[in-house]
């Protein structure tokens, strides 16, 4: 390692994807790449991609001088061991030690944190809390950052420091039980009526599916007219949200419910950590923004909240896009490698 290590290599590994940069400390990519997530992946499978792109990473790293690697996954981790429980979205890795595998490997510390916390903590030092604090002139008080993907999950980020949990686990805020009935849709989980079973990408898949093959979309709807052909498994939420921009029935059916569901998970939200700003990020917040559905979502908070006082609150997209896992897991490394020991 150099004696003034200029860069450190930080990974976000979702639902989807494994995108990994090379991040210098004033939050520069020096280069960055990116490779799905292997359907149905072994745990050998996992790896081996998760692997490849990494090493890809910390040679172009090593040509600064590599401090080390920060780590963001979807799915509960502990903090200090980077040991993965019960990930719903890559349950192959359940019990994995991250941070154990990879140290082994490359000889480079490596830290490892939930993916939605991470994102968070990006948020706060390089997006909508950057943004607050150059318009204020002081940062957001406590920052929640939700990401609506393949999944649902969030973070917290209290005067600049994480909410973490006893075991690293807190703020996972795509299981919070929304709909208690007994036809409530099964969720990764193991659970049922979940915020993500009703509000994630592939909630959103799984319903337009279910309608298609149902035969109750109805004979108006183009995207059961385009989808109805298609294998099953390539049926999309980003295509149920092109069919709503083109005003498709069944689409706008199916967004709504989204919209309903997101309303109370982020009231519940309001009244849990009672924040200041809440961040969306991720595939389907982004869909949402561009059907102009946000002020909507913010009436149903509002309609909903406890108190006035819970009604003081700004509700913003991501502006940090795909990079935000990354941004927030260079983040992580540069804090600890300045704070060692805090």
């Amino acid at each position: 390692m150099s004696a003034s290590p200029q860069a450190v290599v930080a990974m976000d590994w979702g639902g989807t994807w494994i995108r990994v940069a090379v991040v210098k400390r004033n939050g520069d990519f020096l280069w960055q790449d990116r490779v799905p997530v292997p359907d149905n992946g072994t745990q050998d499978r996992l790896l081996e991609a998760a692997g490849g792109v990494l090493r890809r990473g910390i040679e172009q790293g090593s040509l600064l001088g590599l401090a080390g690697l920060g780590v963001a996954v979807a799915g509960p981790v502990d903090a200090v061991t980077g040991t993965l429980f019960d990930p719903p979205n890559l349950p192959a890795l359940d019990g994995v030690s991250l941070k154990g595998l990879w140290e082994a490997e490359f000889g480079v510390p490596v830290w490892v944190g939930n993916d939605a916390n991470l994102a968070a903590m990006g948020e706060f030092f390089q997006g909508a809390g950057k943004e607050t604090r150059d318009r204020r002139g002081v940062p957001p008080s406590t920052l929640v950052y939700m990401t609506i993907s393949t999944g649902v999950g969030g973070g917290v980020v209290e005067r600049g420091r994480m909410l973490l949990g006893t075991n690293g686990l807190a703020a996972e805020v795509g299981h919070m039980a929304i709909d208690r009935s007994p036809e409530a849709p099964s969720c990764q989980c193991g659970s049922r009526g979940c915020l993500e079973s009703l509000a994630s990408g592939t909630a959103i898949a799984r319903f337009a599916r279910e309608s298609i093959s149902a035969g109750t979309a109805g004979s108006s709807s183009s995207l059961a007219s385009s989808l109805v052909s298609t294998q099953s498994g390539d049926i999309t939420s980003e295509a149920v949200f092109q069919a709503a921009e083109k005003g498709d029935p069944l689409a706008l059916e199916i967004i709504e419910g989204v919209v309903q569901s997101l309303g109370v998970g982020l009231t519940n939200v309001l009244h849990l950590y009672n924040p200041d700003l809440v961040v969306l990020g991720g595939g389907v917040s982004g869909g949402l923004d561009r059907l102009g559905l946000l002020p909507k979502i913010r009436a149903i908070m509002d309609s909903r909240a406890m108190s006035e006082k819970h009604k003081e609150f700004q509700l913003t997209i991501s502006g940090l896009g795909d990079s935000v896992g990354i941004v927030g897991a260079a983040a992580l490394a540069w804090e600890a490698l300045e704070s060692p020991g805090v």
